[in-house]
């Protein structure tokens, strides 16, 4: 008996030392504002988030936490290899090739600023100045010199995410329960049962609107990719990839998309039916999503007006940027759902 207390002692020790260790590292992320810390970190836990409920069964089914672990890694790498492999090879080549197209996509902005200031010399008599055209080129090589002088640097964080997500992951499906219980154990009892509450209901909360923004994505990645692949335009595969990527920031990650695929479509084909075409996809992509895909996934796990919506996403890009705009509903979600607690308890009679 000594031994068993002595044995769930130090258990309990190791989760309150791991829990103290796990917040001060979250709230140094969020003060130090460290994207090389809080991307891993971020990721780990939407993956534990989506994987626990695969690790409780098997865990049902007998199996070790470690092994069952194990098992959901391993399963991960065989199912993702394939298409990684196959992929890789594909948006490698295409980005390579992008390069080429950047003094393509000058020249075509050049020509339409010659026309356009032409045009409107002709019908008003104003001329208009070359500083625009100057400032928009230079815009546009700096931007892509700096994309491919820091390629390396990409893909050497790239290499540094592959090695943290896993080793996180690991540690927050093996000890969460741990953690959980550590922090229960640190509630003072007046709010415990009210605390209890609010972290099951933003757990699903969240939970459920992570998972809804990876399928979001994927479908309007899916869309994208296999119409522009079908009618034959360059750089499917990454153009897809790129509107999958930012589709995850909402209302502005559309806009974001769009952007790279109007400029090579206008450099390779002028304004002509493929162009249009091109368009014409994007467009009902994106209303599949705003009319189907968000309203049925989205819409209704978060329960957020959508002036409220696009509120937060611009508090979020100003406070975090990028990183800011992708949590910020599910955040502004906990506080809603934390001050409706609140008015509950203050006008006990508003309860149902």
């Amino acid at each position: 008996m000594r031994s068993r207390d002595r044995k769930f002692q130090k258990s309990d020790e190791f989760s309150k030392m791991f829990f103290f260790i796990f917040f001060f590292v979250v709230i140094g992320i969020i003060f130090t504002g460290l994207p090389r810390l809080a991307i891993p970190v971020g990721v780990a836990y939407v993956m534990g988030h989506l994987l626990m409920p695969l690790m409780q069964r098997l865990e049902r089914l007998g199996l070790s936490r470690t092994l069952a672990i194990t098992l959901i890694f391993a399963a991960i790498v065989i199912i993702t290899i394939y298409p990684i492999i196959k992929l890789l090879p594909i948006l490698a080549e295409e980005a390579e090739n992008f390069q080429y197209y950047i003094p393509k996509i000058e020249k075509f902005i050049g020509a339409t600023y010659v026309n356009l200031r032409n045009e409107v010399y002709q019908r008003t008599g104003l001329e208009l100045g070359d500083k625009t055209l100057i400032d928009l080129v230079t815009y546009l090589k700096d931007g892509s010199r700096n994309l491919l002088m820091n390629l390396p640097q990409y893909l050497a964080s790239l290499l540094e995410w592959m090695l943290l997500v896993p080793l996180f992951l690991f540690f927050y499906m093996k000890e969460v329960e741990s953690v959980k219980r550590a922090i229960l154990r640190l509630t003072p009892n007046s709010i415990f049962e009210k605390f209890y509450f609010l972290s099951h209901q933003f757990n699903n909360q969240l939970g459920g609107y992570i998972f809804a923004k990876i399928v979001e994505a994927s479908i309007v990645g899916i869309i994208i990719t296999t119409g522009l692949w079908i009618m034959e335009i360059r750089f499917a595969f990454l153009l897809g990839l790129i509107a999958m990527i930012t589709n995850i920031i909402p209302y502005v990650g559309p806009i974001l998309g769009l952007f790279p695929a109007i400029l090579l479509a206008l450099a390779e084909y002028g304004i002509s039916s493929n162009f249009w075409a091109v368009i014409i996809l994007y467009a009902i992509a994106n209303v599949i999503d705003l009319a189907l895909v968000f309203p049925i996934l989205v819409s209704k796990i978060v329960d957020l007006h959508p002036l409220l919506v696009v509120a937060s996403v611009i508090l979020g890009s100003q406070l975090l940027g990028v990183v800011g705009m992708v949590i910020s509903i599910p955040m502004v979600a906990a506080i809603k759902l934390i001050i409706h607690e609140i008015y509950l308890e203050i006008y006990p009679t508003g309860k149902e």
